[in-house]
């Protein structure tokens, strides 16, 4: 079984009730950070889970939503991790991981001097092994694989999707992107497709146009389902609500998706838990 947790299922629009976006995966008694949008740390803490007992952190792309809290991450995991000889964060991301990361670590070397300085038993920055990749296997490890595959989200580029495997159970998360024939690929036959969705009938609708700019590089509920039946996946999980899902109206976005997929579909707050189990897959379309 792999277990699926929606830590933030927030916009880049700050909301007081949802965290930006972020995943946890749980696989095999691995844990799996996929994104770390603003919060991410309160609510992996809600969920039972640390900076400190994350296996690797996941990134799908660079935008500044699914990195906000990229730096909170790496510093909390140090300084809240007690054994001698840590072993570094695995931070897998599209190419432009490194640059950011390396930039985030000099953001905060004043606090990094600072604590190095004052805590006898933290003798380096904190210990970060960064992979970039855009497709292949990038984990593999005590029984759980992580594929990766090129999404579409332009004129950001490069975006990646990850595919976790665990004792016949597979999740996809498609972090943002518009559909595509290689998520399509990475997905098919997957037991749960977690997918980004905004309303376009909604958004189409508002007078700023940088605001309607966001429906040529994001899937639309619709849209997303159509991925998970084209590449008969199990579950349909959504996530990264575009605009917030006004309270009462989780069955609208629900049902747009039923239109497109007729399997199960969660629409879910922030801490929504989802199992995903072997075997739950359909065939492909076509």
């Amino acid at each position: 079984m792999i277990e699926v947790t929606l830590l933030g299922t927030g916009s880049p629009i700050p909301d007081p009730d949802r965290a930006g976006p972020s995943t946890m995966v749980r696989a095999g008694g691995q844990t799996f950070l996929v994104d770390c949008g603003r919060g991410v740390l309160q609510r992996l803490a809600a969920a039972g889970s640390s900076a400190s007992q994350l296996s690797a952190l996941l990134l799908t792309h660079l935008h500044s939503d699914h990195i906000a809290d990229l730096g909170d991450v790496i510093i909390t995991r140090w300084v809240s991790t007690f054994t001698p000889d840590a072993p570094p964060l695995p931070i897998i991301g599209p190419p432009g991981t490194a640059e950011v990361v390396e930039a985030t670590l000099k953001a905060f070397g004043h606090d990094i001097g600072y604590r190095i300085a004052h805590h006898d038993d933290l003798t380096a920055p904190p210990p970060v092994e960064v992979h970039e990749h855009t497709e292949g296997v990038v984990w593999d490890r005590d029984g759980v694989v992580i594929r990766v595959g090129p999404t579409d989200h332009r004129p950001v580029t490069p975006t990646i999707a990850f595919r976790v495997e665990h004792a016949d159970a597979s999740v996809v998360a498609a972090g943002d992107s518009v559909p595509c024939a290689t998520l399509d690929a990475l997905a098919t036959g997957a037991g749960a497709l977690i997918h980004t969705v905004i309303r376009k009938d909604i958004i189409e609708t508002l007078p700023q146009q940088r605001i309607r700019d966001i429906c040529d590089y994001h899937s639309s509920v619709q849209e997303a389902a159509a991925t998970a039946a084209r590449a008969g996946v199990g579950i349909l999980i959504l996530t990264h609500y575009v605009p917030a899902i006004a309270p009462g109206t989780e069955d609208q976005w629900r049902e747009l998706a039923a239109t497109e997929f007729d399997r199960q579909i969660e629409v879910g707050a922030d801490l929504h838990r989802v199992e995903v189990h072997p075997g739950v897959c359909v065939k492909p379309a076509g």
